[in-house]
């Protein structure tokens, strides 16, 4: 009886020989520091992933600082009559939170009311806000004296707030936080 032919053996693949690693110049007696660190390393639990805020691949529709609040319209007597429109009803709170709005959007200033660029100090603001016609001078009063207020409560004693303002210590950040906090101040007094 004939034999079967052998079954073919699968061709074997030749594996290069690892090559060692080159010697570190930095680990002079060959100590593996650079591995104990690695192994150190990778026995530390995976950091907390936080979720980030959804940010939209299409873009962002810039608001205004005054969104949230009608803008003045004149009515037809006041153009028949050429006079501006009725200013809108503001609270001081909201002149407050208008104004921080504003420097904001526009930038902040120190030694000037305003300049070219369009930046404005913390009075600027407040001019800016009433000029667009949002509050009267007596909303502008009473937000002015709430700001005050604040001032002497928090020991930061000034003659007024523009001069707070144009202090060198004052930053950005403090004339927001001022104008928050007297906001917030404003808003539990009613006013």
């Amino acid at each position: 009886m004939p034999r079967p032919a052998p079954a073919p053996r699968p061709a074997l693949t030749l594996r290069p020989a690892p090559t060692p690693a080159p010697a570190l110049p930095f680990a002079p007696d060959g100590s593996g520091l650079v591995a104990e660190i690695e192994a150190y390393l990778a026995s530390l639990p995976a950091p907390a992933r936080t979720p980030g805020p959804y940010v939209c691949p299409y873009g962002s529709t810039p608001i205004p600082w005054h969104a949230g609040h009608p803008a003045p319209r004149a009515t037809l007597l006041d153009r028949a009559l050429r006079r501006p429109a009725r200013p809108v009803p503001v609270t001081a709170a909201d002149h407050l939170r208008l104004a921080s709005r504003y420097i904001g959007a526009h930038g902040w200033l120190q030694g000037a009311m305003w300049d070219g660029a369009g930046r404005v100090c913390l009075l600027g603001a407040q001019a800016a806000v009433l000029a667009y016609g949002y509050g009267t001078p007596a909303t502008v009063r009473t937000a002015r004296v709430q700001l005050m207020e604040v001032l002497h409560a928090t020991g930061r004693p000034a003659r007024s707030p523009d001069e707070y303002n144009d202090r060198p210590t004052t930053r950005e950040g403090d004339v927001h936080q001022l104008l928050d906090r007297a906001a917030a101040r404003a808003a539990r007094l009613g006013l």
